[in-house]
């Protein structure tokens, strides 16, 4: 700081020192869909977001917006971002609405302002009602368009499948490899209460406030596995489930990445795995907590950015980084993690470009998802239980 004449006293603030780190929020929703009787308050092909059930009835009784947001809401979840798109002439031409288009960001592509407009970003994404296969060979269009859309926003897709056959729903699973996409098959039954009869709708609305309620009450570390459905009454195709047994339908759905919703106490969520084809990635809260640990750390170091090199600068980031590293080994989020620089890429080349290069290592807990209680014979027992007898007197 340049020198200047005072004849008195100052105080200097020195802002050194480590920074808290924010964990950056992982359970907003963001849902694609049609609305043809909403009012003025949800313009088409802009994200909105809804505050709660009143806010949500002004979407309209038609289409298919109001029923995926009761279905989140059912499982705790009040604030879900909504795009509204125009029902088409045909369902062909509805679908591609939702498709949307990526330069104008219309339909899906909405989303992507969603953190502009409405500052909440959506990393829980799906399209109720459009993310149904019309044939398990070929992918949705729409479940493409979301799965780019949560590679750029660290999210995931929760689509459905195609609600037919245990085997089309195995098909469909393999045409894909990504380990942002949470497929659940079939879909569920429901009471309607305006309909005065049992419904049958798409599973994905109900995953979605599952995960978004766990990542509230849990962290985003949890898998939405073995979670009531509040809300459902039933699945569109019985599956068949045993806890032990490896010859359920379930548990095959479940061998193929296929999520699915079993009877057990309740209607449950089953199922931990993305579609990945990458085993060090095949469980999706494995996915999540990466994401927002990668979101978090680069969110937190704004204030770092274009101040000038110093040994105060580089300790401050280092130990930024690992004080939350931390705090979420004292969550559970991780089982741990540390962070170091590396002389070998900090070179004066690379610190003279402006670059600097800060590792850190994390290991997310992996959901426990086989258990093996091995039982043995012990016949010594029959000689305590002679020696007790003989004792009584």
């Amino acid at each position: 700081m340049p020198d200047t004449f005072l004849h008195g006293i100052e105080t200097v603030q020195i802002d050194d020192g480590i920074r808290p780190i924010r964990t950056a929020k992982s359970s907003v929703i963001g849902f694609v869909g049609t609305a043809p009787d909403a009012d003025a308050t949800f313009p088409l092909d802009t994200p909105v977001l809804v505050t709660g059930p009143r806010m949500a009835a002004l979407l309209g009784d038609s289409g298919t917006l109001k029923d995926a947001y009761g279905a989140a809401y059912l499982q705790g979840v009040s604030a879900v971002v909504v795009v509204r798109v125009d029902e088409g002439v045909d369902d062909a031409a509805t679908l591609a609405n939702v498709v949307g288009d990526e330069t104008a960001q219309t339909g899906a592509w909405a989303l992507l302002t969603a953190g502009n407009v409405t500052g909440q970003i959506p990393r829980i994404l799906a399209a109720p009602g459009f993310s149904k296969p019309s044939d398990p060979a070929t992918i949705n269009p729409v479940v493409t368009v979301l799965l780019a859309i949560a590679a750029r926003q660290r999210g995931v897709v929760i689509a459905d499948g195609p609600n037919t056959t245990e085997a089309d729903a195995i098909t469909y699973a393999g045409n894909f490899g990504d380990d942002r996409l949470y497929l659940i098959d079939p879909a569920v039954s429901i009471y309607d209460s305006d309909l005065a009869t049992y419904v049958t709708r798409p599973a994905s609305g109900y995953v979605c406030g599952v995960l978004s309620r766990m990542d509230n009450e849990k962290g985003f570390w949890w898998s939405p596995s073995n979670q009531i459905l509040a809300g459902v009454t039933g699945t569109a195709r019985p599956i068949t489930f045993a806890i032990s047994s490896t010859e359920t339908e379930a548990n095959r759905l479940n061998e193929a990445n296929v999520a699915t919703v079993i009877r057990e106490s309740g209607f449950r969520l089953w199922g931990n795995r993305s579609t990945s084809d990458d085993p060090l990635w095949a469980f999706l809260p494995v996915r999540r907590t990466a994401d927002m640990i990668y979101e978090s750390i680069e969110r937190g170091m704004l204030w770092a950015m274009d101040r000038p090199f110093s040994q105060q600068l580089l300790l401050d980031l280092r130990d930024s980084v690992q004080a939350y590293l931390d705090t979420l080994i004292a969550r559970g989020a991780i089982l741990g993690g540390k962070v170091w620089l590396d002389p070998e890429l900090n070179t004066e080349t690379t610190l003279k470009a402006g670059k600097l290069y800060l590792d850190f290592d994390i290991e997310p807990p992996a959901p426990l998802e086989h258990l093996t209680f091995r039982a043995h014979r012990e016949g010594s027992y029959y000689e305590e239980l002679v020696a007790s007898v003989a004792a009584v007197k």
